[in-house]
């Protein structure tokens, strides 16, 4: 036949395809068949028919289903890329004039491009359809289902469905729309980024309603990485109603992991129903349900234990077994928290689960990165947590800076002091008095050395912005620290949670440590969540992301963080609205590093450029490529930089153990030769370096035990200032945002009425004045609350609860004396009541006005009738009655008194 391909041994591209490109088709299930002339499509099904003629030449392989031509499939040698090679397939497809279907000048719908390692797909029945690249052929049943699909009808019934769910906010319906436009754009990677706390998981719950509900989607995989993440997710899904009086998963199959009961709350009586693994090794087109897993089970799914790396909840998927699960068993994945901050290992393994998967691929997160950005595209949504705090959805914190010389300059043991030696193997503590001076750097304390003054003082310090809290909202503030460290026998943790009863005075239930080393983590923290007990939780990593906490008001940073992705997920465990505490108006944030964390992140950009820790390659690794020649001068620097730092680390009975392999196991002095011994005598050098046992040693060497230190009588020096922070993020000490107050108010008295009334003319005092006033305030640049204003007076003049009208007459005249409202009032009353006699039923009606203006500061005339103090006694008609008509007047000059 004229044009047909020679099947040579010689053709490389001939060997492409039966070496690699033969065997990926049939694990897709189709049976490699070669053309018969004589024999009619009708007859064929499942099958890769080899030079299958057209009338633009030969196709490599023609994917016939039922009778009918479904793919094309061009190949090319190894060495050639596939993606151009698409174009080819277009030609055949328009030349398969002997196909039944049509689609405008195309006879077939679904073309394919492979050099036997990477393949890419293009299916061609819409113009706006991207080619792109795919982890395996799509089996038959695939083809029959995309072609009995109709992408465009499923996208038009998206769009016809009202987006107005009653308990959905504005922007989460916006989010909504912004995906489904992306989607109707045949967008296939797309990044949504929601500020913590601002219900990413609740708008994806209405958005997978809305996919299954128009069928643009029926299988959907929810990921998430951790398993108290996936039992969030799951509850979401069970309580969501998307229709009135029924639950989502009365609509739709809902199925998730095993779980274990303390996953979840006490109270709930929800079953998580477990996937059948045929939902996933052979899916159903009629089928449609939500899978919520995690990423750590999918990969075990796909690619076995060897392939998954482990989670922080220290609760792996143990029962998770490989499955042949083709790259259609989804529709579409949501990856909640994509953001994590893998190491470059970690993340190929990510990026190989997404990419199995043929299928449009949502992005979650709140805090994008670079490798993020990368894979998922196009952030189609934005919403930052500026935006959530301005429109009332998140509440905003202070900083409370907390300086200690320990935790800024290190610390220095002097010689003669008493310390405490821990063996790092057995826990085991000697008391010693040190036999010379040791000196300590800030990255040293709580790795090598721990000072328990430092630690706490620091508590104190804290525990005074704990009892002033207390003390005015009447409730401890629920607290997180993160510590630096949980290492076995020299946890910094374990140090914490017993020092913080100690320094509150309290039972071992007031506080806990939740990491990834206490039995069942994901039950303690929902006992953090749910109870009064503990108050206080200290963690490491594992509260940082996706745990929701509303109620928590105090978050301290006792460790160091470098990772602005990290640190925001930090923060934001207390972003979110008071559940229990609906008065939450704010959660502080202890910075016990002098304020410089929140300093260091402040300039950082929306996306992170940080990128994830590189993947180590092991010495083996290493070796081989020298051996082969890979690079070998590189590698060769690269293995005596691993040797260099071998022999600093090294113990002396690792030294013995190297002795048998090299002169005196002095490892400093072999690889500072190696170099020029590959030069003289490349094999002989490379015999000793690929010995087996040799290989072991340089990774399993006796390494000495890891020196740690109690400095019993080191002393620290703590402080703290609480700091206010302007819309822009800027930090300001007390006396310095009473400054710009002062500067505000004398810039804004003639345009402010209430500011204008108060320094001039208080007569014109009312409730529409005070009302005015707060919000003119709120909306300056500086944020002016008035707990915030309360908090500077309390802290630069030593007096609490100043009144909002004292504030603004001292600010505009530094010798105006400051108040309470409980002595502003007072000293109004005495004035009235002092100017005429009141009868004893006149008396009364004082006392009821005085109770009103501590907490209003104006009254009016319709407090009679709206407020309970007034309308249970007979409301205005009955008080103006008492005054004998003259209860306006009267009014006015309470008024004007309060504001005097």
């Amino acid at each position: 036949m004229p044009g047909r391909k020679t099947a040579s041994p010689a053709n490389s591209e001939w060997l492409t395809r039966r070496t690699l490109i033969d065997p990926q088709l049939a694990a897709a299930g189709w049976k490699i068949v070669p053309f018969d002339s004589g024999k009619p499509l009708s007859e064929l099904d499942c099958s890769a028919i080899v030079e299958y003629p057209t009338d633009n030449g030969p196709a490599d392989y023609a994917l016939c289903v039922g009778g009918r031509i479904l793919g094309i499939v061009e190949a090319k040698k190894l060495s050639l890329g596939p993606r151009n090679v698409l174009t080819q397939a277009e030609r055949y497809s328009r030349g398969a004039s002997s196909n039944p279907l049509r689609f405008g000048s195309y006879r077939v719908p679904f073309l394919y491009s492979t050099n036997g390692e990477a393949i890419w797909h293009h299916d061609i029945r819409h113009e706006f359809n991207r080619s792109r690249p795919v982890a395996a052929f799509h089996s038959p049943a695939a083809l029959q289902e995309k072609l009995q699909s109709d992408f465009g009808a499923v996208c038009r019934a998206l769009q016809a469905l009202p987006n107005s769910h009653g308990r959905l906010r504005d922007y989460q319906i916006e989010c909504n729309g912004e995906i489904e436009k992306a989607i109707e754009q045949r967008k296939r990677h797309m990044l949504v980024a929601m500020a913590t706390g601002t219900g990413k998981t609740f708008t994806m719950v209405n958005e997978v309603y809305r996919l299954m509900k128009s069928g643009v989607a029926r299988r959907i995989l929810f990921l998430v990485d951790r398993r108290a993440l996936a039992a969030q997710a799951v509850r979401s899904f069970a309580s969501f109603e998307p229709e009135p009086g029924l639950k989502f998963d009365k609509i739709y199959e809902v199925y998730s992991q095993r779980f274990q009961a303390e996953d979840f709350d006490e109270n709930e009586k929800f079953d998580p129903k477990v996937l059948p693994n045929s939902y996933l090794t052979d899916p159903r087109p009629g089928t449609t349900f939500l899978y919520v897993s995690t990423i750590q089970r999918m990969t075990i799914n796909l690619f076995g234990k060897a392939a998954a790396f482990g989670d922080e909840e220290g609760d792996g998927e143990d029962d998770a077994i490989q499955l042949l699960i083709p790259i259609h068993a989804f529709d579409v994945i949501i990856a909640d928290e994509c953001h994590r901050g893998y190491t470059a290992s970690e993340l190929a393994i990510w990026r190989a689960t997404l990419d199995h998967f043929d299928a449009i691929k949502i992005g979650l997160t709140a805090t994008p990165a670079a490798h993020t950005t990368t894979y998922f595209r196009d952030v189609v949504f934005r919403y930052e947590y500026e935006r959530a705090v301005r429109e009332g959805h998140l509440v905003d914190y202070d900083l409370v800076a907390v300086r200690s010389d320990v935790r800024m300059n290190g610390t220095f043991l002097k010689e003669g002091e008493l310390v405490g030696r821990v063996d790092t193997e057995t826990g085991s503590e000697q008391m010693d008095y040190l036999e010379d001076e040791r000196n300590y750097d800030a990255a040293a304390v709580e790795r090598d050395v721990t000072v328990p003054d430092s630690n706490r003082k620091i508590l104190q310090e804290i525990k005074k912005y704990a009892e002033a809290h207390e003390q005015r909202h009447g409730r401890f503030p629920k607290t997180l620290i993160f510590a630096a460290n949980d290492l076995p026998h020299t946890s910094h943790a374990d140090q914490l949670v017993a020092m913080v009863c100690d320094v509150f005075g309290q039972g071992e239930s007031f506080a806990r440590k939740i990491t990834g080393r206490v039995d069942r983590p994901l039950q303690r923290i929902r006992e953090f969540r749910n109870r009064p007990q503990p108050s206080v939780a200290v963690t490491v990593d594992l509260l940082s992301t996706g745990v929701d906490i509303p109620d928590l008001e105090f978050i301290i940073f006792l460790r160091p963080v470098k990772s602005r992705i990290l640190f925001e997920q930090m923060l934001g465990r207390g972003t979110r609205k008071g559940e229990r505490w609906k008065d939450k108006s704010h959660f502080t944030v202890f910075d016990c590093f002098d304020g410089t964390l929140l300093a260091y992140f402040r300039n950082a950009t929306a996306i992170t450029a940080e990128k994830p820790a590189p993947r180590s390659r092991t010495i083996a690794e290493i070796i081989e490529d020298i051996w082969q020649n890979r690079d070998r001068e590189h590698n060769i620097r690269c293995l005596v930089k691993r040797l260099q730092r071998i022999a600093k680390e090294m113990s002396g009975t690792a030294r013995e153990q190297f002795s048998a392999f090299i002169p005196d196991g002095d490892m400093e002095r072999y690889a500072g030769g190696l170099p020029e011994a590959l030069r003289k005598d490349f094999t002989g050098a490379m015999n000793l370096l690929r010995n087996k046992e040799f290989q072991d040693l340089l990774v399993n060497y006796h390494r000495p035990e890891r020196t740690f230190l109690k400095g019993y009588e080191a002393a620290d020096q703590v402080s703290s200032v609480w700091m206010v922070r302007d819309v822009d993020g800027n930090d300001y000490k007390p006396d310095d945002y009473l400054t710009a107050f002062s500067r505000y108010i004398t810039e804004h008295e003639s345009d402010i009425e209430a500011v204008s009334i108060l320094l001039n003319r208080p007569a014109g005092w009312s409730m529409e004045a005070l009302t005015e006033l707060r919000r003119k305030l709120v909306a300056a640049p500086l944020r002016f609350s008035e707990e915030m204003l309360q908090k500077a007076h309390e802290l630069t003049y030593h007096k609490a609860m100043v009144d909002i009208i004292s504030m603004v007459k001292h600010a505009a005249r530094e010798d105006e004396e400051l108040y309470t409202a409980q002595e502003r009032v007072q000293r109004a009353m005495m004035r009235i009541s002092g100017s005429q006699a009141f009868t004893p039923e006149q008396m009364e009606w004082l006392d009821r006005i005085r109770i009103h203006l501590v907490q209003n500061l104006s009254i009016s005339r319709d407090d009679f009738d709206d407020i309970p103090v007034f309308s249970h006694v007979g409301g205005w008609g009955r008080a103006n009655k008492a005054f004998a008509g003259q209860l306006p007047e009267l009014l006015k000059k309470i008024n004007e008194a309060i504001a005097a």
